[in-house]
Order: structure tokens, then sequence, then C-alpha cells
């Protein structure tokens, strides 16, 4: 309130950052702009949520009360990073790579070229996500395959982690057992592990080849080869390494 009162006389101060931790001792920032009307007119608030924040305000209020309110939204999410927590300490994930507070995805390992991904909702984190599998399909499929036949199984009273570990009937590769690099295949057509900030996301779908490529490159491949053919969003052609017939279904950043 003191601080808040402070401003009133000195308009110079026009971006404020404040501090907050939660119950579990998570660091959080929100900055607050002033504009040239403030206090008539609410400050705006930036801050690393998954979910829309904004504050309650009145001529009279302070900037103690927009703390208290983002502290209130805080406790509202601890859940959902209580769950996205467990899911970055006890497994590998692939993407993102230095996750922010807002983000909703993780790209998890499950083994060499293949993983899963999943989309959390921050408002209904012990629910089942959105899963996507990434990988050959002789792998995927029967991933896919578990994942339906044991829906049921899905108990919003134990963890995310566990849920999936459960529903899927594996357990992911272990942080303190396998290196990142076990997972981080790089390109076989690029020989990176990045590429403009993708990772490798196909796979030669042949048991014994089971190289990934980037979407960019295996597409520029596919492209440049006589024998390819494209049908809407879908190309067919040759795998660069086996020869044998890889399938790619665009998306709609190529």
């Amino acid at each position: 309130a003191h601080k808040s009162s402070a401003l009133r006389n000195y308009p110079a101060f026009s971006i404020i950052r404040l501090k907050a931790e939660d119950s579990c001792s998570r660091n959080h920032l929100i900055t607050l702009k002033l504009n040239p009307k403030y206090p008539t007119e609410p400050p705006e608030c930036l801050v690393d949520l998954p979910v829309q924040f904004s504050a309650s305000w009145n001529p009279e209020s302070s900037l103690l009360s927009i703390h208290s309110q983002f502290l209130a939204a805080l406790e509202s999410l601890k859940e959902f990073w209580n769950a996205l927590d467990e899911i970055d300490e006890k497994t590998w994930v692939l993407e993102p790579e230095k996750p922010t507070r807002s983000a909703t995805m993780r790209r998890i390992a499950i083994g060499n070229n293949v993983s899963v991904n999943i989309e959390v909702d921050p408002r209904h984190p012990t629910m089942l996500p959105e899963c996507y599998f990434l990988g050959a399909d002789h792998v995927v499929n029967p991933l896919k395959i578990k994942l339906n036949s044991n829906i049921h199984l899905w108990d919003p009273e134990i963890s995310l982690l566990q849920n999936l570990k459960e529903v899927l009937e594996i357990d992911f590769p272990s942080r303190e057992a396998l290196q990142k690099s076990d997972f981080s295949m790089d390109c076989g057509i690029c020989y990176a592990y990045r590429l403009d900030g993708a990772i490798p996301n196909q796979v030669c779908d042949d048991a014994r080849c089971g190289q990934p490529f980037h979407e960019a490159c295996l597409y520029e491949w596919l492209r440049g080869l006589p024998s390819s053919r494209q049908s809407f969003n879908v190309i067919f052609g040759e795998c660069p390494y086996c020869n044998k017939q890889i399938t790619l279904k665009l998306s709609k950043k190529v």
C-alpha cells in the first residue's frame, strides 16, 4: 500500500515487478505497467500463467490488492504445476526444452525415437490429457491400443504421471539411469538435433531402420525424389536410409 501511494506522486515509475511465492515454494513474477491515467485506470498485468489473469480494480485499489489476487491465482494452479513438476523431475522431457510456467504441453520420451505429447488442462490437471504419440507405427500403435483399452483405469486421485504409467503399461525412462542423449537422436538428413527450434519428429516405420528426421528435412528430401508423389497434405516416397516406403503427413508449418 505504501509503494502504491508513493507511485501516485512519482509518475516516472511506469513498470513494477513484484515477486510472489506460492504455497509449494515456487517463485513467480508479475510485471505491472502503469499507464498515464493510473490509478484511475488499472495497470497492465503481465504474468507467466497458463490461464488468463485479470485483476479487479477501482481507483482506490492498491498494488497490494493485485498482488493478493495474483497469489490467489497461483494457488488455484497449484495442482497443475505439481503434476508437471513431477513429470519434469522424473522423466525425460524432450520439448519444451525449458518449460515456462504457462506451458501446458510436454513431449515425454518413452524409448528410442518414441515419445508422447501430452496437453494438460490447467483447470483439470488430474483428468486424462490429450495424448499424441510420435514414433514408428509398429511401436506407437500398441500404445494407442493400450490407452483406449485402459482408459477406464484413469484415477483422478493419483498423480498424472502415475496414471500415464498405469494406463500405457510402461515405465518412462528414468532420469537417473539414462542420459537425454539416449533419446536425442539427430536428424538423418541434416545431422542436427534442433533445427529452427524443432526436433526430429518423423521416424521411418521399418522396424530395422527407425531413423528419425525433422519434418522440414524429410519434406525437402521427398520433394526432390523423382519417384515421390503427393496427395493433398500427404507425400509418399522412400526413406533416405533403407529405401523402404515412407509417408509424411504435412503440418501447417511446412
